[in-house]
C-alpha cells in the first residue's frame, strides 16, 4: 500500500470520529467534519491527479 491510500484510509476514519451523532462529538457541531471533509477532497484530488 502507497503512503496515500493510507493516508486516505486515515482521513475516512477521523471523518467518521467526528461525526456529530456520536456522543462523544456530539457538543462539537459540524466544524472538525466540515474542515476533514475538505483535506478528504484535497487528498482525493492529489491522488487521482498522481501528485500523492
Amino acid at each position: 500500500m502507497s503512503i496515500g491510500t493510507i493516508l486516505l484510509i486515515v482521513l475516512v476514519l477521523m471523518l467518521l470520529g467526528v461525526v456529530p451523532s456520536w456522543n462523544h462529538s456530539r457538543s462539537w457541531g459540524y466544524g472538525p467534519s466540515g474542515v476533514l471533509g475538505v483535506i478528504l477532497i484535497i487528498v482525493v484530488v492529489l491522488l487521482l491527479t498522481g501528485r500523492l
